[in-house]
């Protein structure tokens, strides 16, 4: 099927819109914080939050949050100024189908587009159902990165796919890993925050920062679910690349480098889930595992393209 080049054109311009877009709503939110003001409150008890203190006359105090009413403004603005940017994304990813007459993910930089889509689109749900929109430029942050990566370095013209791509593996395959690694980025972030809030329930440490915060306990409980939620379809698109091996390279398995990191970060994750549930390890000891499978994820979902090569590399999936 020859490319539509009016459709690819129009997808190329959407996604350069929305990472603008995207940047623009971090800038919101970064102003958001800055205008979301901390001050020492008296409490009863000095004992229920870190980084208390005393006044003057001995009564414990402890730091709370002040956001004002422009302060919430601004941050409802950059909420609709991300939910812009998904639509301009979404549109990026559907034009690029269209153009193609196949699925928008057959290499690397329509892979990376849809896994940063499906991100945005589960942190906004998030954020919605949970009240987290503070932390969304953190969130935000590592897909700029990835977005514009992709747009750069990864960057390749709409055209059809290789003939070994050919397969309806690809959309099962391919679709499975980018909704699981879009998710798995998100606890990724939730546990690097929950280190911050942690260290300062504990010893007040980061206080000017960590106070903004959702409580440790909240980011641990994210962490853990959106996890809960990733890991088996992480599973399920392995599972199913080792079929697609199988009948593409006469092997289920033969320790490709894209596979073997796959792998890696699929124990990483095995082992953050036995930690968070049981009692001696969860806290900082599990964030870390998670972050771990965080590093892991995105080195496997773009660096390792860059710097090996073995049967994934004519594609640059995963």
């Amino acid at each position: 099927m020859p490319v539509n080049e009016t459709l690819a054109q129009y997808s190329d311009w959407s996604y350069a819109s929305a990472v603008v877009i995207y940047v623009l709503a971090m800038a919101f939110y970064l102003v958001e914080q800055a205008l979301t003001k901390t001050k020492r409150q008296a409490a009863r008890e000095l004992a229920t939050v870190g980084g208390g203190s005393e006044t003057a006359d001995g009564a414990p105090t402890t730091l709370v949050v002040q956001r004002s009413p422009r302060a919430d403004r601004i941050g409802r603005m950059g909420m609709a100024l991300n939910i812009l940017g998904v639509l301009l994304h979404a549109t990026a990813v559907l034009t690029r189908g269209l153009a193609t007459g196949r699925v928008p993910w057959g290499n690397m930089y329509e892979y990376g587009s849809a896994v940063c889509l499906v991100a945005v689109v589960g942190w906004l749900f998030l954020a919605k159902k949970f009240d987290l929109r503070r932390l969304s430029v953190f969130v935000l942050l590592p897909i700029v990165l990835l977005l514009f990566l992709g747009g750069t370095v990864l960057y390749t013209p709409a055209a059809p796919v290789q003939p070994a791509l050919q397969s309806y593996w690809l959309a099962i395959h391919v679709t499975a890993v980018s909704i699981a690694s879009g998710l798995l980025l998100l606890p990724g972030v939730a546990s690097v925050m929950y280190l911050f809030r942690a260290a300062y329930e504990k010893d007040g440490k980061f206080a000017g920062f960590a106070v903004r915060l959702p409580s440790a306990d909240k980011l641990d409980r994210l962490a853990y679910r959106v996890t809960i939620v990733g890991f088996p379809l992480f599973t399920f698109a392995v599972i199913a690349g080792a079929i697609w091996a199988e009948s593409a390279w006469g092997r289920f398995w033969g320790w490709d480098p894209k596979e073997t990191c796959a792998f890696v970060a699929w124990v990483i994750y095995a082992v953050y889930l036995h930690a968070r549930a049981t009692a001696g390890w969860r806290g900082n000891r599990a964030a870390v595992i998670n972050i771990l499978g965080f590093a892991a994820m995105v080195f496997n979902l773009f660096f390792i393209n860059l710097v090996t090569s073995g049967l994934h590399s004519y594609a640059g999936v995963a």
